[in-house]
């Protein structure tokens, strides 16, 4: 989304909607297909702070049912009601993994991640950890699949942490370093890169 339209929906109206909607769990924003009424001056910073009107929502309760209402359509993040579709701005990924629990080691280890927003996400199959290289810093991205095209970016100290649980495999007769979880092996680097 490049430029902000003028539109009518606003904050209090989306979550007011979002609230009636809103039972167990997340709402079926994939089933839902509202016209698109344009864009709104809501966005999501690189560290998870969502912004309305250039000012930071402060509640952790409004950004949260904001965040259950939010869906990626194509390159594009909008939020959706049954009656309305707005487009945001999201700078990197729309969720930060702050955390995540380790059950079993070796092949068997599970990564469970908790994101700023509550969801959480088992990085498996369903949940891939993947690892963007900036090209010109050479500095590291690390993602997982939260939910339907929606990734977290995982914070500082919990790549650190998925670091530490590093080792190495072949992958098409190449050594990589990376980590397990549920069974699948996720690459972070080439291991000529970590030596």
């Amino acid at each position: 989304m490049t430029a902000q339209n003028s539109v009518t929906p606003s904050a209090d109206g989306l979550a007011a909607s979002a609230r009636a909607i809103k039972e167990r769990g997340l709402p079926p924003v994939h089933k839902w297909n509202p016209p698109f009424l344009g864009d709104i001056d809501m966005r999501i910073a690189r560290d998870g702070t969502w912004y309305y009107l250039g000012s930071p929502i402060e509640r952790p309760a409004m950004v949260k049912l904001f965040s259950s209402i939010l869906r990626k359509d194509g390159e594009d993040y909008v939020l959706v009601t049954p009656v309305e579709k707005v487009g945001i701005t999201v700078e990197d990924a729309p969720f930060v993994a702050t955390d995540f629990d380790i059950t079993g080691e070796g092949e068997a280890q599970v990564l469970r991640f908790h994101t700023h927003v509550g969801d959480e996400a088992v990085a498996g199959p369903d949940h891939p950890i993947r690892v963007d290289i900036d090209p010109e810093s050479g500095e590291p991205s690390p993602y997982v699949l939260v939910r339907a095209n929606l990734e977290a970016l995982i914070d500082r100290k919990s790549f650190y942490r998925l670091v530490e649980l590093g080792t190495e495999h072949e992958i098409d007769g190449e050594s990589w370093f990376g980590v397990w979880s549920s069974g699948q092996f996720f690459p972070i680097a080439p291991s000529e890169a970590t030596e």
